[in-house]
């Protein structure tokens, strides 16, 4: 048996940056023999384990052979006969297809370094067209690695997933998943041009229009999607959310950025009895964790002024005791009303 560091974790220490995780794969073992030394089992289409201490998860060494459209139409054999090779060459990309072993040796045979200090993003082998979630991953990585290029014969190989069908056959989950991913990285609009340039964009979100301000917003994935989709119409997002699972937040800070962001950037021209309106169809009483994400996705053009103007106007309006005043209202019909009045004349006190 002999473990090697597989992956990220090798291709981030190769440029010296922080190893977010570690992945590890484990030549000329069982799944009795893992057992034994107190690895947990974790994997469902293939053995993975979790390290009894690390919980890092270390996979035996395997090949896999396609066998359907999509990215799930794999068979995977592992066995204590599967090589280190073989193992790297099912990988996705020659900077993800390296490893080191407890010795610190550097295996590397699909040029990996090379194409790091070229700044390159390559396929390892054919296999790449086989799983269309790549196009994605590679995608992502450009998103990362944003002085990175994609090498030409890779981008003719997505091309050809593109037209032949390849991913038509992608879940909307994992494609959720990627995007997220991606949107989190150092210049997401890098995800949306790669996508752009080899055809699948059209595919996975027709009609969008990627809004270059993406890059300078904070990364919190709700203020990052609603950046994204800002130049959409609202019709358009409800679309998307019937086609991938985009979370109840992301969905909303959209949707809410898209309604009032023009009228957020022009608070300060608003009557109070407009602020309020702006207020209230904002659920900003409500849920005010998810109004400060908006504002977020609208201060983008204005500056960190608007978040706080428009926090003020909400504190503002929370001063109000709605309680004090239902309850010395005779008619129980107006205390909205009421309420609303002594909200408006908190707001003409700003």
């Amino acid at each position: 048996m002999k473990i090697y560091a597989v992956g990220g974790a090798v291709r981030d220490e190769l440029l010296g940056l922080p190893v977010r995780e570690r992945d590890w794969v484990v030549v000329g073992a069982t799944p009795e023999e893992m057992l034994a030394q107190g690895f947990r089992p974790v994997g469902r289409d293939f053995p993975v384990f979790l390290h009894p201490k690390t919980h890092e998860e270390y996979a035996l060494a395997r090949t896999e052979r396609k066998t359907a459209p999509g990215y799930t139409g794999f068979v995977f054999h592992a066995a204590p006969s599967v090589t280190l090779s073989e193992d790297l060459a099912r990988r996705d990309l020659t900077i993800n297809a390296m490893a080191r072993d407890d010795a610190g040796e550097l295996t590397d045979l699909y040029g990996g370094q090379a194409d790091l200090a070229a700044k390159v993003l390559r396929h390892v082998s054919g296999a790449f067209s086989e799983d269309p979630v790549r196009i994605l991953r590679m995608a992502r990585f450009a998103a990362r690695f944003s002085g990175f290029v994609v090498a030409a014969e890779t981008m003719t190989l997505m091309r050809g997933m593109v037209d032949n069908g390849e991913v038509d056959a992608l879940v909307p989950e994992r494609v959720w998943q990627e995007f997220a991913r991606g949107l989190m990285e150092a210049k997401p609009t890098r995800m949306f041009d790669i996508l752009r340039e080899c055809g699948a964009l059209e595919k996975l979100l027709p009609g969008i229009q990627v809004d270059p301000l993406i890059n300078q917003v904070l990364p919190i994935l709700p203020v990052r999607f609603a950046t994204l989709v800002r130049h959409q119409s609202e019709s358009e997002i409800r679309q998307w959310a019937t086609r991938l699972p985009i979370p109840v937040d992301c969905k909303a800070v959209a949707l809410l950025s898209v309604r009032f962001c023009k009228d957020l950037l022009q608070g300060d021209l608003l009557t109070p009895d407009a602020r309020l309106s702006v207020l209230e169809g904002c659920d900003a009483l409500r849920r005010p964790e998810r109004f400060g994400l908006v504002l977020e996705t609208c201060a983008t053009e204005k500056g960190e002024e608007l978040p706080w103007r428009w926090k003020q106007s909400l504190a503002l309006i929370r001063s109000v005791d709605a309680g004090s005043i239902a309850k010395h209202c005779a008619d129980p019909g107006m205390i909205p009303m009421c309420v609303r009045k002594a909200r408006i004349a908190a707001l003409q006190s700003e």
